[in-house]
């Protein structure tokens, strides 16, 4: 698997994570951990701008949900 691909697939993971987090009513903190461990690894893969969109939404909705 080419580096690219393998942090796709990390970002990914940590995504579907912080998804699964928030659906089983996980702490706020551990959901926010995985969202921002997929902007790390998207920015160390040169991958943010493409990624970043997508955890800002999920911050925002997480924000939302618990009450921030």
């Amino acid at each position: 698997m080419a580096a690219g691909d393998d942090a796709r697939a990390r970002i990914q993971r940590f995504l579907v994570t912080g998804d699964n987090r928030l659906k089983q009513g996980v702490a706020p903190e551990k959901v926010r951990e995985s969202y921002e461990q997929a902007l790390a690894v998207a920015r160390e893969a040169g991958l943010e701008d493409a990624v970043r969109p997508l955890v800002e939404v999920r911050l925002a909705d997480l924000d939302k949900a618990s009450g921030v």
